[in-house]
């Protein structure tokens, strides 16, 4: 396609185009899963809360939204956006009362213990986000076992798909240690590297040799 610009009339104008040398740019089959074209509308939000409440797993949830949109490519939105969809409506559903009875807790273990540790990272709009907490016996151990430290966020707790992080090691009779766990809001670089940075204070800043995990390492 050639372009030039028609000073008479002070503007671009397509002189040549050779049609035989275009293609289509995206497969129509797969749009879908291109990011701009993604979006929940409000039905299948509602659909999406119902499903949740009365129980279904988010698959099984995302298959009947499916099956009622003909094929995958009508939904809309990817498995990956449904389960997006439920950490923000976690995250929009923890009111005050909650984060009051949360962090109720675990001033009661610090009042216990003052080597209870805890950490919570909020967000702009004063909402909890992160949580992370370790007593007194995983910061021994990792005192004690921590040279070697595994960190996985495998484990799903909750309806919302709030993943649960741990850190791991093994102790002197093989059996697993547990150092620290959290509860996170997302899997982005920032929540890891707040977890990470929580984590270190918990065990006085004492720097192991090596942090190994399967898909994240410091």
């Amino acid at each position: 396609m050639y372009i030039a610009f028609n000073r008479q009339k002070s503007k671009w104008s397509v002189t040549k185009f050779e049609e035989n040398h275009n293609h289509v740019f995206h497969d129509p089959k797969t749009s879908f899963l291109l990011r701009s074209q993604r979006r929940i509308r409000e039905a299948q939000a509602l659909n999406i809360e119902l499903a949740v409440d009365s129980g279904l797993s988010v698959k099984a949830s995302h298959d009947l939204i499916s099956a009622q949109s003909g094929e995958r490519e009508n939904v809309g939105f990817t498995l990956d956006d449904h389960r997006s969809y439920l950490r923000a409506r976690r995250q929009r559903s923890l009111q005050y009362g909650e984060a009051g009875a949360l962090l109720g807790y675990f001033q009661t273990r610090v009042a216990e213990n003052p080597y209870f540790f805890y950490d919570i990272q909020l967000d702009i709009e004063e909402k909890i986000t992160n949580i992370f907490w370790a007593d007194h016996e995983m910061i021994t151990d990792y005192g004690l076992f921590g040279d070697v430290v595994s960190f996985d966020t495998t484990f799903q707790t909750n309806k919302e798909c709030q993943p649960l992080a741990i850190f791991t090691g093994f102790n002197h009779f093989r059996m697993t240690a547990i150092f620290g766990a959290a509860l996170l809001y997302d899997e982005t670089s920032e929540s890891f590297e707040w977890l990470f940075k929580s984590f270190l204070r918990a065990m006085g800043e004492k720097r192991k040799p090596k942090l190994t995990n399967g898909r994240v390492s410091v």
